[in-house]
């Protein structure tokens, strides 16, 4: 679904990492007993933008990453970095970092924004620390410049950072990755995620697992998630709606639902959101959980993922099963939509700057994507998956440079004809988008270099 995804130039990112240890020597200077989540609201029009904190919470255990703490998978459209007092006294040893993207930028780009100045919710795990430090939270433009930047101190001991999770909503577990799959990693460096229940009553709870349990398979049918399937942990947590199915403002139709979501988010038919992200990780709290997918009870087609923040897609669509791994595959990994209308309101990538998402290019600095894969054949894989009556079966694809992407017909090129990040039909990631899942996955679970 439509996103943007704002660019950060690399002398921000080496600023960043300048200082930063090796991710295990950053161990002893947090408390993975516990996890620090910051509710934040930024704000602003199309030219200005703004951060401001609104709570400190705190959750018992920490469900992250616990290898590459002080690194970047990638450089996305903004960034927060925790740092402590290192040995000249100043807030410069970084202890962790993580990048996002968020729906608040991609309004930025609407029409709407010219005129009107709106608010939106944005909420960050966080390691909680060892002892007081510094949490700075970094907005980029479409050119990679620091647009907004916002710096507040956390003290661990502080009285008002307020315990969440006490009372916990009902869930179960569907996949605990492990050694019985053939990993070899215990379970807290396994990758833990939530399938929420959006739109279902207490009486449809068990559809609602049905729909979760069809989510994970599709997951599995595409590589590399299949072949890397023990690395995962899939809870599904049983929030229940007052009433049933999610709101189409375009219909006149809206309900009362666990996380309020709902269709024609900035105007766009498809594009199914959630505004409510405080509300979305109280009915999380106490639950082990580091992403996000939200199933929505309706057979209204739409859906949408923003970069480690969620992935929203309808459950009972025909299209549901492709439509939710092309929706993990932008909040996860960070993929840009490989299709092109030209309709957008404003451009979102300019040949002076290359995009950080993996699977487009400006060709500004081809070098640093898949230029080493450029005339090579890759068999994309298979698991036997129906998709519309056809069988998937293995299937070779050589890697190239088409024009067309990140709904841009000129100006920007991804790696192949097809792929799960361009049409619904297309029944596996490109050998591109698959070398760039198969990276995050592991920036998860192993040590970089």
């Amino acid at each position: 679904m439509k996103k943007v995804f704002l660019l950060l130039a690399s002398l921000v990112l080496a600023a960043f990492t300048a200082n930063s240890q090796s991710g295990n020597g950053n161990i002893p200077q947090l408390n993975l007993d516990r996890t620090l989540r910051v509710n934040y609201i930024f704000s602003g029009t199309d030219k200005t933008q703004e951060i401001a904190l609104a709570e400190l919470c705190s959750i018992d255990g920490w469900a992250g990453r616990r290898v590459n703490m002080d690194k970047l998978p990638l450089r996305g459209n903004g960034q927060v970095v925790m740092s402590v007092k290192g040995p000249e006294g100043e807030f410069d040893d970084i202890v962790y970092m993580m990048s996002f993207s968020t729906l608040f930028q991609e309004w930025q780009a609407t029409e709407e924004a010219t005129t009107t100045r709106k608010a939106f919710e944005n909420v960050f795990l966080l390691p909680m620390p060892a002892t007081q430090a510094r949490v700075t939270v970094r907005l980029f433009d479409f050119h990679g410049n620091v647009s907004c930047e916002y710096s507040h101190l956390v003290n661990p001991d502080d009285i008002l950072i307020r315990p969440v999770g006490k009372t916990v909503t009902p869930h179960e577990w569907i996949w605990k990755g492990g050694k019985d799959l053939g990993s070899d990693l215990d379970q807290e460096h396994r990758i833990d995620i939530a399938i929420v229940a959006e739109g279902y009553t207490e009486e449809e709870m068990g559809t609602f697992m049905d729909d979760a349990r069809d989510a994970m398979a599709s997951l599995w049918a595409h590589e590399p998630f299949g072949a890397l399937k023990d690395r995962f942990n899939i809870v599904c947590v049983k929030s229940p709606s007052n009433e049933s199915n999610v709101s189409v403002p375009r219909a006149g139709l809206w309900k009362d639902t666990a996380v309020g979501s709902h269709f024609d988010t900035f105007y766009s038919d498809r594009y199914l959101t959630t505004l409510n992200l405080f509300r979305l990780h109280d009915v999380l709290a106490g639950i082990p959980y580091e992403h996000i997918i939200i199933l929505a009870n309706t057979d209204t087609y739409g859906g949408g993922g923003i970069y480690n923040s969620y992935t929203l897609t309808t459950a009972h669509h025909p299209g549901f099963r492709p439509v939710v791994v092309h929706e993990f595959g932008h909040s996860f990994a960070g993929l840009a939509d490989e299709y092109h209308y030209d309709d957008q309101y404003s451009e979102q990538y300019y040949p002076d700057t290359e995009p950080w998402e993996q699977n487009i290019t400006t060709m500004k600095d081809f070098d640093s994507k898949w230029k080493d894969m450029v005339g090579k054949e890759y068999n994309i894989g298979s698991t036997g998956i129906n998709w519309n009556g056809r069988k998937r079966v293995d299937t070779n694809v050589t890697v190239g440079i088409f024009e067309g992407g990140g709904y841009q017909s000129k100006g920007v090129w991804r790696g192949s004809d097809d792929c799960r990040m361009k049409t619904n039909s297309y029944p596996a990631f490109c050998p591109v988008c698959q070398r760039a899942i198969d990276r995050i996955i592991r920036f998860y679970t192993e040590e970089q270099d």
